[in-house]
């Protein structure tokens, strides 16, 4: 498991334009490098290759709803306004998916002939749950089920479902597979599977020591709580510890399903407190520095759904969440950087946050983004800048002397509207840092 032993470690960076440029190798991470290498190896191949991903969301989905803040000062409210966030977010994730595709172990088995033609969905018993799975394997899920009535479905799942309490490892394995892949593209069927009572009996097999069965259980959950009507009984069934255990412990796959499937349940706002008090943050952390391309990815969209409770800020910030954070953030490509910077900014919110991000070198940092990075990262970054700097004289001249005035002018006239008024009030901060040193002191009468 990739240690945060180094996330502690300040960013070592000298001030001034030069120097601005952070490159780094203390969270570079090769994508085959993480934990788990040899199944992980395998199923990130393939999660990375395949397109058929179960759905793709729109940041202004994941976003819906705005942080709220209860420590929020009068001089900060400004800055960090509920419809500002949501106006930010907007753009923040477009590259964000959530990808459920079939297993190496699956594709495995998709690869093997059949002997004699598999039995319908429709015509499935019990122990026919091995020959479903090989059948949706070999063929489109989405084909399997498309047309097909949810009445007629009934068999099939009822299958599934005693396949996941089967005493056979094997079978349940196969079960798990089943219903992940029936769970895949329709919400009636999703709603159909979690009425049969398939999610108590996935939850044991989020701990799984099977590998496959792991990361099959762990993307059933996660079609599963698409369907809104499931979030709860996946709640009810205790799934959170289940899954910030495979979150640590699972396949490159399964951490990164994991990771979505937390994100689908902070959906629902009064699960955001839950999901961080289960210990959720610093295994997302973790996956944030040794993760493959897509873990990192689904681990920063899960962060800042998360980040909009206070108190899971405090948690990011304590598991050491700002100096990969600001790595990402002065990477070019890949889309990461705009996220990172979003999560910056929404961390930037508390004192805490403050301050973690002024110690580890984080101001240069955001100056570089607002010089160097895409239209939407510089508004990030400046919206970052504004929260570090709207109650501190002293962040306020350490941007003064990394340079910050001319990019921040050049922002101001040349970007969004959004992004001029916060560069412009920006400016207006350090202008008066400037006339408060430039005044002469007063003398006693």
């Amino acid at each position: 498991m990739v240690s945060l032993a180094d996330s502690s470690s300040r960013i070592q960076r000298s001030l001034g334009r030069s120097m601005r440029t952070i490159r780094s190798n203390l969270f570079r991470n090769d994508d085959n490098s993480s934990p788990n290498a040899s199944p992980a190896g395998r199923s990130s191949v393939v999660s990375d290759n395949l397109t058929d991903s179960v759905v793709d969301y729109q940041l202004r989905e994941l976003a819906a709803g705005p942080p709220r803040s209860s420590d929020a000062k009068s001089s900060t409210s400004s800055v960090e306004s509920a419809a500002e966030l949501l106006e930010l977010s907007r753009d923040f994730s477009d590259y964000s998916s959530f990808n459920s595709d079939i297993s190496g172990e699956l594709q495995r088995l998709a690869s093997i002939p059949a002997t004699e033609a598999p039995p319908s969905p429709a015509e499935c018993g019990p122990g026919d749950v091995e020959a479903l799975v090989l059948r949706l394997g070999s063929t489109s899920s989405s084909v399997i089920v498309d047309g097909v009535s949810v009445e007629s479905m009934e068999p099939t799942v009822r299958a599934c479902v005693e396949g996941l309490g089967s005493p056979s490892p094997e079978m349940r394995r196969a079960a798990a597979a089943g219903v992940r892949l029936l769970a895949k593209h329709r919400s009636d069927i999703r709603a159909l599977i979690g009425a049969s009572g398939a999610i108590p009996l996935l939850v044991p097999l989020l701990k799984s020591t099977d590998p496959a069965t792991q990361e099959s259980a762990v993307t059933a959950v996660l079609n599963l709580s698409l369907e809104e009507a499931n979030k709860c009984p996946i709640i009810a069934a205790a799934a959170i510890k289940p899954l910030i255990y495979a979150l640590r412990t699972g396949t490159a796959v399964a951490k990164q399903n994991a990771a979505c499937a937390l994100l689908s349940l902070s959906m629902v706002e009064e699960n955001r407190g839950t999901i961080g008090a289960c210990g959720a943050i610093p295994p997302l952390v973790v996956l944030l520095v040794g993760g493959t391309t897509r873990g990192k990815k689904d681990a920063l969209t899960t962060l800042y759904k998360l980040c909009s409770a206070r108190r899971n800020k405090e948690r990011a910030v304590s598991a050491g969440a700002v100096p990969p954070l600001l790595e990402l953030a002065g990477e070019h490509g890949g889309g990461m950087a705009e996220k990172a910077l979003v999560v910056l900014g929404s961390l930037a919110a508390i004192p805490e946050g403050r301050e973690a991000v002024v110690e580890a070198g984080g101001i240069p940092v955001l100056v570089e983004a607002i010089e160097e990075g895409p239209a939407r990262g510089r508004e990030f970054a400046v919206h970052a800048l504004l929260q570090l700097c709207a109650d501190s004289a002293h962040n306020r001249g350490l941007l003064v002397r990394e340079g910050a005035i001319p990019p921040l002018v050049a922002l101001s006239q040349s970007a969004s509207s959004r992004a001029k008024h916060k560069a412009e009030m920006l400016l207006s901060f350090l202008r008066e840092q400037r006339q408060d040193r430039a005044a002469p002191p007063t003398t006693a009468r």
